[in-house]
């Protein structure tokens, strides 16, 4: 990250910094009392709420392609970032300006009421975001709910033009509730009476769930099916003249699905009236990108550079899509040399062993680092479980660093070498490496 951003960053954190000590706080009290002091900007706002476990942030990509190439202003609202705090505020693809940024926030902060409880950083934030679309004259905004649903900041506005769900699985059960159906009912409460909702395939225990939320607040679903792969990056929604075909920017077979909600729901505005032609679709779809999400990029310099996999997987859902890509990536090459080299770290609060046990197989090697700046897990203590969930391995180390791993996994042998683990760690090597990307795009 070049000095002018880093001093960017500062101004926004320096903002930001005292709100962070309340942590995070479920509720919509305290959202509410700040809106309503800036006006409430978010009933200007015509809202798609998008929640889930994972796949929100690719939905919302689609969905933000999409309706830009149909021509509309539209906002997007999504967390964590990677780099910067701007990533998490877009309007047409553009993160929000610097000063643009510091400006609303600045707002925000100024309309707290310091007679009453404070808002937490999340609702700050979100409430410059809901400021920020107001102020720019979007025409709609495609939000991701930040932590669960019904207690969730983004979930204050009472008609949204269409609620989805995309997936559900057990994580932040610590405040969501301990089983499936606790969460369920949780993500449940993006549901708005007599509102249209997209929803994903869904575990049978929490499917019910959902459903009967659904019945009971009177709201038209859909529950699509998976879009068709056609070969050569290319996808089809739907059958016989209502088929849609379109190209699938995003990699790994669970976009398929993600794709297809996000078909559905922009299907689901244009019978409210909205103008999205089936050549928006195409375009837009073939125009999305979410980094840091089964990405490749080339690592290093001159004949020390090696092509990298780049992949959050940041919880057991999301480790299985990963492996699954991964499975999908041997089973296509001739050569088939024994082992991955995996170069992970992870958050001390995630389901380690379930991660593990999702990616790891015998015959890797895996290389474990710290996740900077944040609550890390140790390295160490990470070797220990992983060893014990695959015995096999061909190499376990602990690296000092980032840097020090990316340096041990390029002398791997192993054809296949992935960063993964944390949002955390692949925002971190954005940052701070020199990289290429897939298409061959400098940094």
């Amino acid at each position: 990250m070049y000095q002018p951003q880093i001093e960017q960053e500062q101004q926004i954190e320096s903002i930001l910094a005292p709100f962070g000590r309340f942590g995070v706080e479920l509720g919509l009290e305290r959202i509410q009392r700040l809106l309503g002091a800036l006006g409430n900007p978010q009933q200007r706002v015509p809202l798609v709420h998008v929640a889930g476990t994972n796949g929100k942030g690719s939905v919302c990509a689609y969905l933000a392609a999409v309706l830009g190439a149909a021509g509309y202003r539209v906002g997007r609202y999504t967390s964590p970032h990677l780099v910067s705090w701007r990533e998490r505020i877009v309007v047409n693809g553009e993160p929000i300006a610097t000063q643009d940024l510091v400006a609303r926030l600045n707002q925000v902060v100024a309309a707290i009421d310091p007679s009453q409880p404070s808002p937490t950083q999340f609702e700050v934030f979100t409430a410059a975001a809901w400021l920020h679309f107001a102020e720019a004259g979007v025409d709609l905004a495609v939000m991701e709910v930040g932590l669960g649903g019904r207690l969730d900041a983004t979930n204050v506005v009472d008609v949204p033009l269409v609620s989805v769900i995309i997936s559900l699985s057990r994580e932040h059960w610590q405040r969501l509730g301990p089983t499936l159906a606790d969460i369920a009912r949780e993500k449940a409460g993006v549901l708005k009476p007599g509102r249209p909702a997209v929803i994903g395939p869904l575990p049978a225990e929490v499917a019910a769930v959902v459903q009967a939320r659904l019945a009971e607040l009177g709201c038209p679903a859909v529950w699509p099916e998976p879009a068709v792969a056609l070969g050569e990056g290319q996808a089809r929604y739907g059958s016989g003249n209502e088929a849609i075909t379109y190209p699938l920017a995003l990699l790994g077979e669970h976009q398929l699905t993600n794709s297809a909600i996000a078909i559905a729901t922009l299907l689901n505005l244009r019978a409210q009236g909205w103008s999205i032609t089936d050549d928006a679709i195409a375009q837009g779809m073939g125009q999305a990108r979410w980094p840091g999400r089964l990405q490749w990029v080339t690592w290093g310099q001159a004949a020390e550079s090696y092509p990298l996999l780049i992949d959050g997987a940041h919880n057991p859902a999301a480790a299985e899509v990963l492996r699954q890509y991964v499975d999908s990536w041997w089973a296509s090459q001739i050569r088939k040399p024994a082992g991955t080299a995996w170069l992970m770290g992870m958050l001390s609060t995630k389901d380690h062993r379930d991660i593990f046990a999702a990616l790891l197989r015998p015959g890797d090697a895996l290389h474990l680092v710290p996740v900077p700046g944040h609550e890390t897990a140790a390295p160490e203590e990470l070797g220990a479980i992983a060893r014990s969930v695959c015995p096999d391995l061909a190499q376990c180390e602990v690296h000092n660093s980032l840097r020090d791993g990316l340096l041990a996994i390029g002398q791997a042998s192993a054809q296949l070498k992935v960063l993964c683990g944390s949002l955390y760690l692949i925002g971190h090597f954005l940052a701070t490496e020199r990289y290429e990307d897939g298409e061959g795009q400098g940094r």
